[in-house]
C-alpha cells in the first residue's frame, strides 16, 4: 500500500529542519542558524494513531535569489511539492509575515495542493498567539501555532494532515498487479531500460542527465503477464538542469519505491557502482522491497575473462548490506539479457511474497541451535523456543525467546542464513524479529 507523502516547505531559516526532527523523534536533518543549512532533502516514516505517512523536509525556497544554492534548494522544494500529496507551509512567528511568504503562499497555491499553514516557534501559546492572526493574511486558512523546540502543537497539525490525506484511497482494493519500481542516478539509462521492454518509444530519453522528471506508470505485457512499471518520466527545461541533479534522484525515489513490491537499481556500467547507488538502494532495502541490481550499457564495457567477476565483487562490496539481491547485466541499446530481467523478476516476485509453513520453520531452527550453540552471557543462554512467519512483502517471521538481549544481530544473521540456505528467496530481504516469552 501507497504511503501520502508530506512536504514541510517554507522559507530558510523558519525551523523546517527543527519540526522534521522533532516529528520523526530522531536528528536527521542538519540544524543550524545558517539559512540554507538543510542541503538534501531528507525523508523519514511518520506514524500518527493508525496512519503512516512519509515526511520530507526541503532545503527552504528564496523566491527571488540569485545565490546558486538558494536558487538549487528552491528547486528541490519544487520537486517536493510536485511529489507531495500533503504539503505542511511552515512560517516563523517571530520573524513575523513577511513578503517572501506571500510569495510562496502564491507559489502553493499553484500546485493545487492541500496546503496546512504552520505557524512555528510559539514556545508559549499566551504570549505567541495573538501574533499568528496576520498569518490569516496568506489566505490558506487556519494558521496552527506549532513549536518544534518544545514540541508543541502536534496533535493538532498531525490530525489536520490526516485529514487531508486521501485516506480513502489507502483503503482501495488493492492493485494485484506487481509493481516494479526502476531507480537509479540520473542518465544511468533508466527509460532506456523500459523502452526496449515495451518496444517503443514511449519514454522521453536524452543524454542530459535528469531528463526524467514526473512517475509515470508504464504497464508491460509479457507471456500473459501484467506488469507495472514505475519510472520517471517528462522532459526537463534545458535551463533547469543543474549540476547536482543527483540530490533530486532522493524524493523521486522514495516515491516510487513507495508504490513498488519489486525495485529494478540501474547502475551505469560505464562508470561502476557509486556512493549515490548505494544510498539509492538503501531506501529500498530500508522498506523491505525485492531487489534486481541491473548493469546497464553492457555493450560499452571493454571486456576479458575476469570482468563480470570484477563488476560482480564491486557491487557486492559496495552494497554489502543486501547479498540477496539479484544481478543481471544488461544493454537497454541491444537488448542483451533482457529476457533474463523478466525471468529473475518473476522468481523474485514470487521469493517476495513467500510463506513457510510454520513446522517447516521450527525442525530449521531446531537443526540451527543444534549445529551453533545460542550466545550466552553472564550465565544466562539464549533460549530460541518457537518461530512462525507472519507476514510476506518481505517475509517477516517472528522468534520467540527467553531474553532479547541475548539475541546478538549475529545470531539473527545466522538463523536468517540457514533459512535462505533451505528456502532461498532470493531478490527478497528477510526480516526477523524477536519476542520475549516468559520461562514456564
Amino acid at each position: 500500500m501507497s504511503k501520502p507523502i508530506v512536504a514541510i516547505v517554507g522559507r530558510p531559516n523558519v525551523g523546517k529542519s527543527t519540526l522534521f526532527n522533532a516529528l520523526a523523534g530522531e536528528d536527521i536533518s542538519i540544524v543550524k542558524d545558517t539559512p540554507g543549512v538543510t542541503r538534501d532533502r531528507i525523508y523519514a516514516e511518520i506514524t500518527w494513531l493508525n496512519y503512516s505517512f512519509t515526511m520530507i523536509d526541503t532545503g527552504g525556497i528564496e523566491p527571488d535569489t540569485g545565490d546558486l544554492l538558494l536558487s538549487r534548494m528552491r528547486d528541490q522544494a519544487e520537486i517536493a511539492i510536485e511529489t507531495a500529496d500533503v504539503i505542511i507551509f511552515l512560517v516563523d512567528v517571530r520573524q513575523g509575515l513577511v513578503d517572501a511568504d506571500f510569495q510562496v503562499a502564491d507559489m502553493l497555491r499553484k500546485s493545487h495542493k492541500p496546503v496546512i499553514l504552520a505557524v512555528n516557534k510559539v514556545d508559549n501559546f499566551e504570549k505567541f498567539l495573538p501574533d499568528t492572526y496576520e498569518f490569516y493574511n496568506l489566505g490558506l486558512g487556519e494558521p496552527l501555532p506549532v513549536s518544534g523546540n518544545s514540541k508543541l502543537g502536534f496533535g493538532d497539525l498531525l490530525d489536520e494532515v490526516i485529514k487531508n490525506c486521501d485516506v480513502s484511497a489507502l483503503e482501495e482494493e488493492e492493485d494485484e498487479r506487481p509493481k516494479i519500481a526502476i531507480i537509479g542516478k540520473p542518465n544511468a539509462g533508466k527509460s532506456s531500460m523500459i523502452n526496449k521492454m515495451l518496444g517503443e518509444e514511449r519514454l522521453i530519453v536524452s543524454d542530459i542527465a535528469g531528463t526524467t522528471r514526473d512517475a509515470i506508470d508504464t504497464v508491460i505485457h509479457r507471456n500473459d503477464k501484467e506488469y507495472v512499471f514505475i519510472d520517471t518520466a517528462g522532459l526537463r527545461r534545458k535551463n533547469k538542469v543543474k549540476e547536482e541533479l543527483e540530490r533530486y534522484s532522493v524524493i523521486r525515489t522514495v516515491a516510487a519505491v513507495e508504490r513498488c513490491d519489486i525495485a529494478i537499481l540501474v547502475i551505469d556500467a560505464t562508470e561502476g557502482i557509486t556512493e549515490q547507488d548505494a544510498k539509492i538502494a538503501g531506501i529500498a532495502h530500508e522498506r523491505g522491497k525485492g531487489m534486481i541490481i541491473a548493469v546497464n550499457k553492457w555493450d560499452l564495457v571493454e571486456k576479458n575473462d575476469k570482468t563480470i567477476y570484477k563488476f560482480t565483487s564491486k557491487i557486492r562490496e559496495v552494497l554489502a548490506y543486501m547479498s540477496y539481491a539479484e544481478l543481471v547485466f544488461v544493454s537497454s541499446k541491444t537488448g542483451q539479457r533482457f529476457p533474463k530481467i523478466f525471468d529473475t523478476l518473476d522468481a523474485v516476485i514470487e521469493n517476495h511474497a513467500m510463506r513457510v509453513q510454520t513446522g517447516v520453520l521450527n525442525e530449521i531452527l531446531a537443526e540451527a541451535v543444534a549445529m551453533k550453540q545460542p550466545p550466552s552471557d553472564k550465565g544466562r543462554r539464549l533460549k530460541l523456543y518457537y518461530m512462525t512467519q507472519v507476514s510476506v512483502k518481505p517475509p517477516t517471521f517472528v522468534v520467540f525467546i527467553n531474553d532479547k538481549q541475548l539475541m546478538h544481530f549475529s545470531y539473527t544473521r545466522y538463523i536468517e542464513n540457514q533459512i535462505r540456505d533451505t528456502f532461498g528467496f532470493r531478490g527478497t530481504p528477510i526480516h526477523i524479529i524477536a519476542r520475549e516469552r516468559k520461562e514456564k
